[in-house]
């Protein structure tokens, strides 16, 4: 089963959160590494007493070459890269597991919020559609894990569990007779679907929409069972495994080698490999944590409990669908019916450190200037007061589009902080200079501010209509071959 530790970690106060978690035993790197530490050691020392008491001068002058070139090459393996990349695929495949396990309580809830009725028929329609789910479910696990392969090995071990019966067990058997080749997982599902059809037309369920809907969460459900099985059906590539396992087992293979002391007999004898069996120790259970979570649903101290969620699964599907169906607690005004909503919930003398702690937003503090408060208007449709070239203006000048507008492009204005009105104001050029049009306010709805802005804007356009006259001017003298000084018509 997971081994849980959140309630130990609750605050990162104090000196080593983690440190309290390294006496565990269970799940521990401790408990799936020992075994390869002592072999490993064991190949150690192997060398290191052939060396100091077996070997000859001659051969000594061999291993202390291999021991050389074993130390200065080790590190030619990338064993973070490979390792990194195969544990982060190991453990993003292990999460995906977790959540394809499906669970029926919507199933649950909406069976019994569909199919009302205390009567007997009723009550068995019900118990039967969540019953058949649970054993989908069990069927599902049973081909993939297995502890739950261990406790219902045989259809006659979930007739005697009260999962099935032994008329539904040999409909499973008579049809696995007749199609071998392939597992029958899903047939109580179809039996939980053609349930409920019959329900429908024997008006147990009162709404063609309330069929579909439990269709729909049984195809759900049988979706996420298909999914488990696809990832114990379809594993990491072979190959990958096989070249990271090669590869940790190779490297430490030469780092017992090269790690050998060969400087002089004093240092040979009880020399431990301190800082060897500190890197055996962390890529070694770097490769153990992919080998234990490449398969979730076996038998692994962090394994998913699966034979728990089976008891769980069915009996939470029939408290849902006959213990508490259409049960509340009697209706009432609550605590709170004077006042509306509460403007909090009281604390413990225990929880009052916590009375003040409310989320503060990242801009909540943030403080805008009163001079920067005050609205800019934009104009040439957004584009800012970026400057225009003489080409650009000549350019759209002979553009056969003359009809596009070109004034002064308003979008919005308002007046002061009290202002209670907007005016929408929007000014276009149809056929040409003279024709552009400067509608004002009156002056009685006008303020102070929007009087301002209204000169500057006809000053604004008066500019603009001599320049673009300039402009014409120029074109027709090019025209006529007889260009004068272009600075004449600039100034």
């Amino acid at each position: 089963m997971t081994v849980t530790y959140t309630s130990e970690v609750t605050t990162s106060s104090g000196i080593g959160c983690f440190i309290k978690l390294l006496k565990r035993w269970k799940g521990s790197i401790y408990k799936i590494v020992w075994g390869d530490l002592i072999l490993f050691l064991a190949i150690y020392y192997a060398l290191n007493f052939s060396y100091v008491y077996a070997m000859n001068e001659f051969s000594k002058t061999h291993f202390e070459k291999i021991v050389i070139y074993c130390s200065k090459n080790a590190n030619l393996i990338p064993l973070s890269f490979v390792l990194g990349f195969y544990v982060n695929i190991v453990y993003t495949r292990w999460w995906n597991q977790f959540t394809s396990i499906p669970f029926p309580d919507n199933l649950a809830l909406l069976i019994g919020a569909s199919i009302k009725g205390q009567d007997e028929r009723a009550r068995i329609v019900r118990r039967t559609i969540v019953r058949y789910v649970c054993v989908t479910f069990t069927l599902t696990l049973t081909m993939m894990s297995p502890k739950v392969k261990k406790r219902f090995p045989t259809l006659n071990h979930l007739v005697h569990a009260g999962l099935l019966t032994q008329d539904e067990k040999k409909i499973v058997e008579d049809l696995e007779k007749e199609y071998p080749n392939y597992q029958k997982h899903w047939l109580p599902l179809a039996w939980a679907a053609n349930v409920t059809t019959r329900a429908r037309h024997e008006g147990i369920i009162r709404e063609d929409l309330s069929v579909k809907s439990i269709i729909d969460h049984i195809n759900i459900f049988r979706g996420k069972c298909g999914d488990m099985l696809a990832y114990d059906w379809i594993s990491i590539p072979l190959v990958y495994t096989q070249v990271v396992t090669i590869a940790v087992y190779s490297y430490f293979l030469i780092t017992v080698i090269g790690n050998q002391f060969i400087t002089s007999k004093d240092d040979l004898l009880f020399n431990f490999p301190f800082m060897p069996v500190l890197e055996f120790f962390f890529y070694m259970g770097w490769l153990k944590v992919a080998e234990t979570l490449i398969n979730p649903f076996g038998e692994d101290d962090d394994d998913f409990e699966v034979v728990w969620m089976i008891d769980r699964h069915i009996q939470t599907c029939y408290l849902l669908v006959d213990k508490i169906h259409q049960d509340h607690p009697k209706l009432m005004k609550d605590y709170y019916w004077q006042q509306t909503a509460p403007d909090t919930l009281p604390f413990t003398i225990a929880s009052q450190q916590y009375m003040k702690e409310t989320p503060v937003q990242s801009a909540e503090n943030l403080k805008i200037k009163k001079t920067d408060q005050d609205w800019i208007i934009p104009e040439d449709k957004g584009h800012g007061h970026r400057g225009k070239s003489v080409w650009s203006v000549l350019k759209k000048s002979l553009s056969r589009n003359r009809n596009e507008n070109v004034g002064y492009y308003l979008k919005r204005i308002a007046g002061d902080d009290n202002a209670d009105v907007f005016d929408e104001i929007n000014t276009y050029e149809q056929e040409g200079p003279s024709k552009i049009s400067i509608p004002l306010f009156p002056k009685t709805q006008c303020n102070e501010n929007v009087e301002e802005f209204e000169n500057l804007k006809t000053e604004r356009m008066e500019l603009h209509r001599a320049k673009l006259l300039q402009y014409i001017q120029l074109i027709q003298a090019t025209n006529k071959e007889n260009v004068p000084d272009k600075q004449t018509y600039l100034k």
